[in-house]
């Protein structure tokens, strides 16, 4: 298998995703008007907006806010601060803030107030339902406190090269009791290679954590190629540059084994990149690039998303990072994704699957962006692996058939079994495969295997079946017999919710309440499909 690229962006990849139905990207509308994003099927789904749509709806939003703060309920020394927006087929706009409390940032304060056509606001979706308040926003220890308790819980989690970040004083509000906190990052980098940005939140009063999540989110996928591809290029001033101009200007650059910088982006004297194998450095961008745009064309003609956030833009991708490292990960801070070249550097973790599962974090950073730690972080993980099957699948391509098994290429065990198991996630040894007391406590590359499984059982059904040549057999934690709603109508609910009822503390309970919103917006309260998504939970022990 040889990644090719020919002179300039030919249509013959359109021409390919036209005639598989799939990866043909719906064009963005103009002015001030939206159109249904493809295969949009009711008044509930939504549409595709255009840069200056979607501008003026964040500038209304804004200039509505303190209205909006009095609307639903919030004290005199909360204010809201716009970071989202979607519009429904009916007109019904989802707006995302974030919130501060006497000029700090809430953590755990984000919402999501869905308000009709008419201006109605008919319902609101809190990270938090307790009333925001605190004694004081005085803090009894200073900052050096907060640092030294970051730095102790950086060291714990094998976090070496740490410096701690100035802490900004925040309101903690994520576990349901508003608190005057610090919240202190530490950089570095872990014991794998991977760069640390550990958040830790410290009681301001006492000095007592409250919390940590690791900002860097990452993952691993198979190391595949894909063949002959046809990608985005631009001529540049002296030959031809790995940007696709056509996406948001997504760029490739190579770090060549740097762990830190931007690294040089990639060039080619004659628009003829790679060959295929890991002795050519420009292989690994290929790929990178390529699955990057298969990921862009999937959200566009899918959902009608344009861009990780929404607004047009284009990410990066950095190929060769370190020596030797075995994975892959996606860092909000510069917008980009980094792909390690495997062990031995033979085995670039550049393949479709992994492109969509990092640009994932993106997307789920600027909608539901649930926190990565416990089963928020769970959920943010499956999210990922989710719609890196969809994408997979979406892609129809010869060369990798879609599937529910994640890095089933890469060989990481050594004797050709996958990474993970979505039919039945418990098979890699240590996921779940449905909700317990614990799943909270469990690492999130593990306990994302209850919304996994979960999302196959709505896909597919349980039971014994082949797809694509793949065999799975998917039990249910009650014994019953789930039949499936098919993954297009599955997937559409997942970005529905993910995009409008996700919060940053959405745990497993919030999460079946929040897609069975979707389904009835997308499909009725007394649809098939509404009814599949409560009992694809029940299957795997959430209710």
């Amino acid at each position: 298998m040889t990644p090719h690229i020919s002179r300039k962006r030919s249509t013959l990849a359109i021409a390919t995703a036209v005639a598989a139905g799939a990866m043909l990207a719906a064009g963005l509308t103009t002015g001030a008007s939206a159109e249904p994003a493809k295969d949009a099927t009711s008044a509930g789904a939504p549409v595709s907006l255009s840069a200056s749509t979607r501008a003026d709806l964040l500038k209304d939003a804004s200039a509505d806010r303190a209205a909006t703060a009095d609307r639903i309920g919030l004290g005199a020394k909360e204010k809201l601060v716009v970071r989202d927006v979607v519009k429904d087929a009916d007109g019904t706009t989802h707006t995302r803030y974030e919130r501060t409390y006497d000029g700090l940032p809430v953590l755990g304060g984000d919402l999501v107030v869905h308000t009709a056509k008419s201006g109605k606001v008919e319902g609101v979706t809190k990270a938090v339902k307790a009333t925001v308040k605190v004694a004081s926003t005085d803090a009894r220890l200073g900052k050096a406190s907060a640092v030294k308790a970051a730095e102790t819980t950086a060291a714990r989690a094998r976090t070496s090269k740490a410096d701690a970040n100035a802490p900004r004083k925040v309101i903690w509000a994520a576990d349901g009791k508003p608190t005057l906190a610090y919240e202190t990052v530490v950089t570095g980098v872990q014991k794998d290679g991977t760069p640390s940005r550990l958040h830790v939140v410290t009681d301001a009063a006492t000095g007592k954590k409250l919390y940590e999540r690791q900002a860097i989110e990452n993952g691993t996928g198979n190391s595949q190629y894909s063949g002959k591809v046809e990608l985005g290029t631009k001529k540049g001033g002296s030959g031809f540059e790995l940007t696709d101009d056509e996406r948001g200007g997504h760029s490739t650059f190579d770090l060549n084994h740097s762990q830190s910088g931007e690294g040089k982006l990639v060039t080619d004297d004659d628009d003829t990149w790679g060959n295929g194998k890991p002795d050519d450095v420009q292989t690994a961008a290929v790929d990178a690039a390529y699955g990057a745009q298969l990921t862009w064309d999937y959200y566009k003609s899918v959902h009608g998303r344009s861009g990780i956030k929404g607004d047009g833009k284009g990410a990066t991708s950095r190929v060769h990072y370190g020596n030797g490292y075995v994975n892959a990960f996606w860092d909000d801070s510069c917008f980009c994704m980094t792909y390690g070249d495997g062990e031995g550097d033979k085995k670039p973790l550049t393949s479709l699957d992994v492109a969509a599962h990092e640009m994932t974090h993106g997307v789920t950073s600027a909608t539901g962006n649930m926190e990565y730690s416990g089963e928020s972080g769970g959920l943010n993980e499956a999210t990922s692996d989710i719609f890196a099957a969809s994408v997979e699948f979406n892609a129809k391509s010869p060369e990798d058939v879609g599937d529910y098994l994640i890095g089933e290429k890469i060989d990481i065990n050594g004797d050709g079994s996958p990474l993970r198991y979505m039919d039945k996630p418990s098979k890699d040894g240590q996921s779940l495969d449905a909700w317990s007391e614990d799943a909270g406590n469990v690492d999130v590359h593990y306990s994302s295997g209850i919304a996994n499984h979960f999302f196959y059982l709505l896909s597919e059904g349980s039971g014994a079946k082949e797809i694509n040549g793949v065999t799975y057999d998917s039990p249910t934690a009650d014994g019953s017999k789930v039949e499936g709603i098919g993954r297009d109508k599955a997937e559409k609910i997942w970005f529905k919710a993910l995009t409008t009822y996700f919060t940053s503390t959405t745990d497993y309970k919030a999460a079946r309440e929040g897609s069975l919103s979707a389904a009835k917006d997308l499909y009725g309260a007394d649809s098939a499909e509404y009814k599949g998504v409560d009992a694809a939970w029940a299957a795997v022990n959430v209710k």
